[in-house]
């Protein structure tokens, strides 16, 4: 298991831990004979990650308030938008833009460029290196990841995958940069995030949440919304180049 990571002081006592992800090749997508398989997860098609740093947790509610505070780049942003209060639960009920927001504001505090991952990236750190439905193996259980429950729950309450990252499945939705499209026909093989053609007013989540089925929380599954819709399970996390890098 990975477990070096980049700590970065967003101020007030609050850190940003991320994770550094290697570059590699996968499989991404699922197999035509893989439970709960929906159409739009195929064709299964190689992909090419270049090395990414990833967010260990979904950004919390700490973390988010202490963000929205930095001057503002394009949009005004609630400090204290969630629902299920806590600040190291996920911060939820942000749309699209909220969350390229935040990315703004931190990149410009710290230097370094921070946005949403693709669906490739998000895909590639959720499988670390597993080929099965879910980083854990072919189910999840209670114990292992936040679904099919009535709340969100604290970041880290549960084991992290090869890569350390944790929350992958379950807990909150999180926001990809992709456009919306039907299948994965035509899509980039370089790990780069699918925004020509397709809907551009709609975009990409992945991983599941709290009040979602498992089958719903499977690495390879796509969810899609319109872009600025918020809602009591959409969150997300962020990516960046490796530190000291141009991202």
């Amino acid at each position: 298991m990975i477990t070096a990571t980049n700590d970065i002081n967003l101020g007030q006592g609050v850190t940003l831990e991320m994770v550094p992800i290697p570059g590699g090749a996968f499989l991404m997508g699922s197999s035509e004979d893989e439970k709960g398989r929906y159409s739009d997860e195929g064709p299964q098609h190689e992909v090419t990650v270049p090395e990414f740093w990833m967010g260990k947790y979904p950004i919390t509610q700490a973390q988010w308030r202490v963000v929205a505070e930095l001057p503002q780049i394009k949009l005004k942003l609630d400090p204290d938008p969630s629902i299920f209060k806590g600040d190291k639960r996920p911060v939820e009920n942000v749309s699209w833009y909220e969350a390229l927001e935040f990315c703004a504001r931190l990149s410009g505090h710290t230097g370094q460029t921070y946005t949403l991952p693709s669906e490739a990236h998000w895909e590639y750190a959720c499988r670390a290196g597993t080929t099965t439905p879910f980083h854990f193996g072919e189910t999840l259980s209670k114990s292992q990841a936040n679904f099919s429950e009535k709340t969100t729950t604290d970041v880290g309450s549960f084991l992290p995958n090869g890569f350390g990252l944790y929350d992958m499945h379950g807990n909150v939705w999180e926001w990809c940069l992709d456009h919306f499209h039907d299948s994965y026909k035509g899509a980039p093989a370089d790990g780069s995030a699918w925004v020509t053609k397709g809907d551009s007013n709609r975009r990409m989540l992945r991983g599941g949440s709290w009040d979602d089925n498992l089958w719903d929380c499977r690495c390879a599954f796509r969810y899609v919304i319109i872009s600025g819709l918020r809602d009591f399970n959409i969150g997300f996390r962020v990516v960046s180049a490796p530190p000291g890098t141009v991202g």
